[in-house]
């Protein structure tokens, strides 16, 4: 792990508000789609990405939840004009498409912990998406990518520990502290 040069937390706590931790959490969603367009289509190039994306929305259980979310990235939601799924809370699309997103299949990485990838899917949705979200909740999420990305995942003792810190009024640095020293990142 490494620090952000922007916002000087650990890379990608800063999404979304520090752009280019944004952009790494973009990229989480971005190398499942091209890995799935290469082994899929064979294309690396130029595709018909939109139809390809409207395919794999009508199917979100049949895909990955990277590709699902890249997917929802590719189509312009009719309510708002947005990226369909990560509009404001209240976008009657947008709100369907991201309770959707959900039925995706999540696939833990080789060596992680197993639910590693929900929890990394969960905290990602949410860095993606904060509409409507408390932003204490929006925090603990994004602080918590960084160990997450690197494999790590809390144990139920651990994330409440951490919870608990954060519901007592603990800062940012605080809780980033405690979650990188507990869950085991360093």
């Amino acid at each position: 792990m490494r620090h952000c040069e922007e916002c000087s937390h650990w890379e990608p706590a800063g999404a979304p508000e520090c752009a280019r931790c944004a952009a790494i959490v973009d990229g989480i969603v971005e190398d499942g789609w091209r890995e799935f367009l290469s082994r899929e289509f064979g294309q690396t190039g130029q595709a018909d990405e939109r139809g390809i994306a409207e395919m794999v929305v009508d199917e979100p259980d049949r895909h990955l939840w990277r590709v699902v979310d890249a997917a929802y990235d590719r189509l312009t939601c009719p309510g708002c004009g947005g990226r369909l799924s990560r509009g404001p809370a209240g976008c009657a699309p947008c709100d369907l498409a991201n309770g959707f997103r959900y039925s995706a299949i999540e696939v833990d990485r080789p060596g992680v912990p197993a639910g590693n990838e929900h929890a990394l899917r969960v905290n990602v949705a949410v860095v993606r998406r904060p509409h409507g979200i408390s932003a204490r909740e929006v925090l603990a999420r994004r602080l918590a990518l960084p160990v997450l990305l690197e494999g790590q995942l809390p144990t139920t003792r651990q994330a409440q520990a951490a919870r608990a810190l954060l519901n007592n009024g603990a800062g940012a640095a605080e809780y980033e502290a405690f979650v990188h020293r507990e869950w085991g990142a360093g």
